[in-house]
């Protein structure tokens, strides 16, 4: 019998916000270019003011050191945004190109907040052949976890924002956080009744761990995951900006999985639960 590996990909989102700003005006090109130059020296100013008082964290926390120990620490991103959700625009991008190498396919579970700040990423997943799954709008659990109105309510919400650029809905979902501890009966009851398919996984890449694992750390675990021959195999990963790691682990666990014999799936409301 064939062997069939599915890789489940969620992402951390990291966005920059920019802003810009503009006047109608019947000036000359020198008075323009002079206003303009002026505009520009007053944001330097407030840009290097505004760094003397603070810090603002980068996208990836690169810049959390103690060599500024009187500047309070901010971040530009919210926890959501900081939670694993996708797609975004740089990990996502670059396992899309080694899935396209590869002739691999991926299932990418995605928040409709997310979507819609990269949906130009999303429309490549759909072209590409790719399955999308609907991973709640912004992975808020005071939202999806204290009753089953919420729930279904975030992921109509997400079905929206995804038709919207794909023009179509995904019929497979995935609970933020996993189904366990967060599901009662009547989450799969409902889930059911309005046509989704939840999935979880068999095996992890443990890609999401808080003590920063790296890309040979995920190629051992699904290497262990799958040495026991199992006929169908979930793989959890991330694909988001701080997964960097994840990208660079993509090509040997490919690699592994062909060796093993499998080959590459993605999930639909058919596919067998892995428990």
């Amino acid at each position: 019998m064939k062997k069939l590996t599915s890789l489940l990909l969620t992402a951390l989102i990291a966005t920059t916000l920019t802003a810009g700003c503009g006047t109608a005006n019947t000036t000359t090109s020198t008075d323009t270019q002079t206003a303009s130059s002026a505009e520009e020296t007053v944001q330097e100013n407030q840009e290097k003011e505004t760094k003397e008082k603070f810090v603002i964290v980068d996208d990836n926390l690169s810049n959390l050191q103690l060599t500024a120990p009187n500047l309070p620490v901010y971040d530009k991103m919210t926890i959501a945004q900081r939670r694993d959700d996708g797609p975004e625009n740089v990990n996502t991008i670059a396992i899309l190109d080694t899935l396209k190498e590869n002739n691999a396919v991926a299932t990418f579970y995605v928040t409709g907040a997310h979507a819609e700040l990269y949906p130009d990423v999303l429309k490549r997943i759909y072209e590409e052949g790719h399955a999308i799954g609907n991973h709640s709008y912004d992975h808020d659990y005071d939202r999806l976890y204290p009753s089953i109105d919420g729930f279904i309510s975030e992921m109509m919400h997400t079905d929206d924002v995804i038709m919207k650029i794909i023009g179509v809905r995904p019929m497979i979902l995935r609970a933020p956080g996993g189904t366990i501890g967060h599901f009662s009966d009547i989450y799969w009851q409902t889930i059911k009744e309005n046509g989704y398919t939840e999935h979880d996984w068999n095996v992890s890449s443990a890609d999401a761990a808080p003590n920063h694992p790296v890309a040979q750390d995920f190629i051992d675990n699904i290497d262990f995951g799958t040495s026991d021959g199992k006929e169908s195999a979930i793989i959890l990963m991330h694909c988001s900006e701080g997964h960097e790691e994840t990208a660079k682990a993509l090509p040997k666990i490919i690699q592994i999985l062909k060796d093993r014999g499998y080959t590459f799936g993605v999930i639909t409301p058919m596919t067998p639960q892995p428990w």
